[in-house]
């Protein structure tokens, strides 16, 4: 059972979470976790992990069918690469079960420095228009989804910051259909890994449906204003990735009792 100020700041949370997706177009997932522990107060990182990943994998599907509607997602490629990922995911989950809740979530901060550098990278690349799955590139697309996944599943992530350069370098398509295309792979990681968790009893349910609904609420929100503040969306990533950064240090110091 959870509190009513624990449903609150769930609430609150989860709209955070919504909001930056929508804001900046990602990353903000990887905030779940330590929202859930440190302003939450959800005891046990697995289960923050295990409960964040059901919202995750919500979250991305209803932006998946948003981006379906547009004709961006690019089905053949994004269906091998989840479906090779999926097994990856399953099996990241169960090593992630089996580690020590302090040292994953200090793992998972040094996930979150990766996550942020790849934030501030440019993705000017104009990649093909029409991109689809071949012998040639099959092997990166399995390859890269099992790699992607396996992270994905282990930390309890949606990945997407991973997933959208493991597409473009597997397949070269361009960055529209590669983040369009993510989400088929975020929300198939992200249940495959809550339902891992979920079986071990590991999940919050109504947490999850708490942080699904202010997702949903904040990533409305983040989506108008990210319209209004096209112009100055270099600058947002740039702030997002330091909040990131600070938050994984924040992590790093608490869970290697450096404090």
């Amino acid at each position: 059972m959870i509190s009513a100020m624990q449903g609150l700041l769930g609430l609150v949370s989860g709209s955070l979470v919504g909001f930056s997706l929508g804001l900046v177009g990602g990353g903000g997932s990887v905030l779940a976790v330590p929202l859930m522990v440190y302003v939450v107060g959800v005891p046990d990182a697995h289960l923050a992990i295990g409960t964040s990943a059901i919202a995750v994998a919500t979250n991305a599907a209803f932006n998946l069918a948003n981006h379906a509607r547009g004709g961006t997602v690019r089905w053949s490629c994004a269906l091998t690469f989840a479906a090779a990922g999926i097994v990856g995911a399953f099996i990241g989950s169960i090593f992630g079960k089996m580690l020590d809740g302090q040292k994953l979530l200090a793992l998972f901060a040094l996930v979150m420095l990766v996550i942020a550098v790849l934030m501030l990278k440019a993705r000017s690349k104009v990649g093909l228009p029409d991109v689809k799955m071949s012998w040639a590139n099959m092997p990166a697309v399995v390859g890269l989804g099992l790699a992607t996944g396996t992270l994905s599943g282990f930390f309890g992530i949606g990945g997407g910051f991973l997933i959208v350069p493991a597409l473009m370098l597997a397949t070269g398509m361009s960055i529209m259909n590669a983040v369009s295309s993510s989400l088929v792979a975020v929300t198939a990681f992200g249940l495959t890994t809550a339902a891992s968790y979920a079986y071990s009893g590991l999940v919050s349910w109504p947490l999850a449906g708490l942080f699904i609904a202010g997702g949903i609420a904040g990533g409305l929100i983040g989506t108008r204003s990210a319209r209004l503040l096209a112009s100055r969306r270099g600058a947002l990533n740039i702030v997002f990735a330091s909040v990131i950064v600070a938050v994984a240090i924040y992590m790093l110091v608490r869970n290697l009792s450096l404090l």
